[in-house]
């Protein structure tokens, strides 16, 4: 098992940000799977952040490092792109998954994954840190659903 152990104790959070409905029906996905996970022993929360604007998604985006046990981020909007996709990159770089809604602007490109369905995004989030899922990250990387 790959999964540190500080992750089983503490738990792990995924955490949604975007406006609007998006944000409702990817939150939807994951905590039904994370139900499905913690039944099993698991200890997974999900959290929403409903924001608009550039500046804001950014900032919003940035301060997700800096939480607690946040293992994902699921970016649920119709466009995101400019300073997003910036901040994107830099929680990347610090280990944070990033999972897009198909969307205008550039932020799908700078993703993990991009997925079309927001509650397939919500749970694909949810697999994607499960110990108890056989979804391996890695060998999604790059890809569109």
């Amino acid at each position: 098992e790959s999964t540190p152990s500080f992750w089983r104790l503490f738990g792990k959070r995924v955490i949604v940000i975007g406006g609007g409905a998006q944000v409702g029906q990817v939150a939807m996905g994951a905590i039904s799977e994370a139900d499905r996970h913690n039944i099993r022993g698991e200890r997974i929360s999900v959290d929403t952040i409903p924001l608009v604007g550039e500046a804001e998604l950014a900032a919003a985006v940035l301060g997700v490092s800096r939480l607690p046990r946040v293992r994902a981020l699921v970016l649920a909007g119709s466009i995101m792109g400019g300073a997003i996709t910036e901040a994107v990159y830099e929680v990347r770089r610090k280990g944070i998954i990033v999972i897009s809604l198909n969307m205008a602007g550039s932020v799908p490109d700078a993703a993990d994954l991009v997925v079309t369905d927001p509650v397939q995004a919500g749970v694909m989030a949810v697999m994607a840190v499960a110990s108890t899922a056989k979804f391996d990250i890695e060998r999604q990387r790059g890809r569109r659903y």
